[in-house]
């Protein structure tokens, strides 16, 4: 038998060796769970280390915390004929609450879509490249022990257990992080903490920038994901999985029920049979202002740049994912604060999915894949990066440019095999965010539903709508993740539809409600091409203390054969609750007519607009269930017990010219 892995507090654990050298290639392949193991077989021979012919995994290493609470690790370290390989290795860390012995769903291939990689796997291919990989179970969830606080432990744990790896013998003094989603927050919580050892960073869809503004709020509402997510994770949670009674009362909500039941409040919401969960849900909804709450390493990057380690860092995300601008937020600040080279990939896809050539109902065709089109695949990018930075491999890594990005648009418009408009798209390639020589170009709202580079001429104009909480506008895809059974992200025609929360029959395009204001240019002569952020700048008023405006930038396909009516594909969107109007800090309620200018900032995307088709921005008050309802009552969030309908106006006039800032690309 191996000789175990010296677990420091003298915990037991459970010991396995991969044994390479005595497998055929079947039987090793079947031993990483069939996923990549021709691939593994191939480092294993020609490996740079021939010392290295098989893995030796420490289970459930228990490592303790400042305060005590010990964290469980999964230690994949290079073995020979068994036994651990003498010597010291660069370390690849990553944390998850999603169980560290379980697959990824990141780690998947445009060949292998259906299944990601295991993680006994990917670990394996690292090692026998010459690394170490640590694998943890964040507090309170899975192995580790402690109770599970959403984000907020990350920090100070990533800090604690990067200065364990450090003291172990077979760690070279050097830590690189990866991971995805919650994954790639952990990372971007223990650089905030300053984490000793830190050598590079791969960050995939996450590391909130400023959680404040995307993640779990924006423009001062609280994204529903929240509550979902809470939900799922709730019911594998070890304190509902040690109550039968509680489980039964959990997985016998309906959450759709609920969500037609708006307000909650605490010990009535659908989340009251795991009370941790709910206190950790209304505890984000009811801390609205942006006081010291979101300004907390961890979950506020902005606040803790100077800590950050100045290493390589690669910064991934989409179009479709909540963490655009957390992406280019962090790539934006690190680049021009540190000396290490720093890398910015966005893809026109949803929350990681980025070897799918489609999000929601819109296909951007072959070339939308990571795989093949960035570079081999994924793991290739990622297997070349630390390469050249932890094992000094001369592979042209170095020469990648800074960013590359996703334009959608191109495409015939029409639908494809699999019943999927065909958008297309195409990669570009810049030096820096936003893309040098971009022009960011006013486009005005007219009261005749036109928009135009003109402004507007008439010296009072306004356009009023009716808002009513309890008929929502319905969230039609957009930057969504976490959100089943109640919500998808993605690209989708504006029109409600049965798949769609909130969707009424006779399901009309959401263009025609009367509570959604429509401007549009005129048919596009020559196509118009933006990459980078987008606000939108509004004159409004309300008869109602508080309530919310929304903007989203649509793209209007003129009619075909397959969509008669034309197509109307989502681009991003914002919102904005309008006592934050001024100040996030110290919100204030609004006099009931008076006029104020609002600016609505919504996340960064890429499209061009061809020739032909119509650029459109939709105002309205609500984006439901993607963000939560302002009853427009001015109580406290999270706190509401009453709602009212508002009847809010946009001005569009000489002196209040509510416009658009699109970011127009050179040629």
């Amino acid at each position: 038998m191996p000789a175990p892995i010296k677990d420091p507090e003298g915990g037991l654990r459970r010991d396995m060796t991969h044994r390479a050298g005595t497998l055929s290639r079947r039987e090793f392949s079947a031993l990483v769970a069939g996923v990549g193991g021709a691939s593994l077989w191939a480092c294993q021979t020609t490996g740079a280390d021939r010392s290295i012919n098989g893995v030796i995994v420490g289970r459930d290493v228990l490592i303790s915390m400042r305060d005590g609470v010990r964290l469980a690790c999964d230690v994949h370290r290079p073995a020979r004929d068994g036994q651990p390989v003498n010597g010291s290795f660069p370390v690849i860390l990553e944390r998850t609450p999603y169980g560290k012995h379980l697959p990824s769903r990141t780690e998947r291939s445009l060949a292998e879509i259906a299944h990601p990689r295991a993680r006994d796997a990917v670990a394996s291919t690292f090692v026998m490249r010459g690394y170490i990989v640590v694998y943890q179970d964040v507090r309170g969830r899975y192995g580790s022990a402690g109770e599970f606080v959403k984000y907020l432990d990350d920090a100070d744990d990533g800090y604690d257990t990067c200065q364990w790896i450090l003291a172990q013998a077979w760690c070279d003094g050097r830590i690189a992080t990866k991971g995805f989603s919650y994954a790639a927050h952990t990372q971007g919580a223990l650089a905030s903490a300053g984490a000793p050892g830190v050598a590079a960073m791969f960050i995939d869809s996450g590391a909130f920038s400023n959680s404040y503004q995307g993640g779990i709020r924006q423009g001062g509402t609280y994204e529903l994901k929240q509550v979902t997510w809470a939900y799922r994770n709730a019911l594998v949670s070890p304190e509902i999985e040690g109550d039968p009674a509680a489980r039964q009362a959990l997985e016998s909500v309906d959450l759709h029920d609920w969500f037609n039941r708006m307000p909650w409040r605490p010990g009535h919401s659908p989340l009251v049979s795991a009370p941790a969960y709910e206190a950790y849900m209304f505890e984000l909804w009811e801390h609205g202002n942006f006081h010291e709450y979101w300004k907390r390493p961890g979950i506020y990057a902005e606040g803790f740049y100077d800590q950050f380690p100045d290493v390589p860092t690669v910064h991934v995300s989409s179009w479709f994912d909540p963490y655009p601008r957390t992406a280019t937020d962090n790539f934006m600040a690190l680049s021009k604060r540190k000396q290490s080279p720093t890398w910015l990939v966005l893809g026109p896809w949803t929350h990681g999915n980025r070897s799918q050539t489609h999000a929601g109902d819109v296909d951007f065709g072959p070339s939308a894949t990571w795989d093949g089109n960035v570079s081999e695949d994924y793991w290739v990018y990622r297997n070349d990066f630390f390469d050249r930075y932890l094992l000094g491999k001369s592979n042209g890594f170095d020469r990648q440019p800074g960013v590359r990005f996703f334009v959608m648009g191109g495409g015939t418009g029409r639908r494809n095999a699999d019943g999927r408009m065909d958008h297309g798209g195409r990669w570009r390639t810049a030096d820096d965010w936003p893309v040098p020589g971009t022009t960011f170009t006013n486009y005005y709202l007219h009261a005749d539903g036109l928009l135009a580079e003109a402004q507007p001429s008439a010296a009072a104009s306004a356009r009023t709508y009716v808002y009513d909480p309890g008929n929502p506008v319905p969230s039609i895809g957009g930057t969504i993740t976490s959100g089943a059974p109640i919500m998808e992200g993605g690209a989708y025609d504006q029109r409600e539809g049965p798949e769609f929360f909130g969707s009424r029959p006779p399901f009309r395009p959401l263009a025609e409600r009367s509570d959604v204001l429509v401007f549009q240019t005129a048919p596009l002569q020559t196509a118009v091409e933006i990459a980078g952020p987008l606000e939108v700048t509004l004159w409004i008023a309300s008869d109602a203390p508080d309530t919310d405006f929304t903007a989203k930038l649509v793209d209007v396909y003129p009619p075909n054969e397959d969509y008669p009516d034309g197509y109307a594909m989502n681009i991003t969107d914002g919102i904005l609750r309008c006592r934050y109007r001024d100040s996030w800090e110290s919100p204030e309620l609004m006099e009931p007519g008076r006029v104020y200018r609002i600016t609505i900032a919504a996340f960064p995307s890429s499209n061009l607009f061809a020739a032909g088709h119509r650029i459109r921005i939709d105002v309205s008050s609500s984006n439901f269930p993607h963000f939560d309802l302002n009853f427009n009552t001015g109580e406290p969030e999270g706190r509401a017990s009453t709602r009212r309908i508002a009847r809010n106006t946009v001005y569009m006039d000489t002196q209040q010219p509510s416009h658009v800032v699109l970011p127009i690309l050179p040629a």
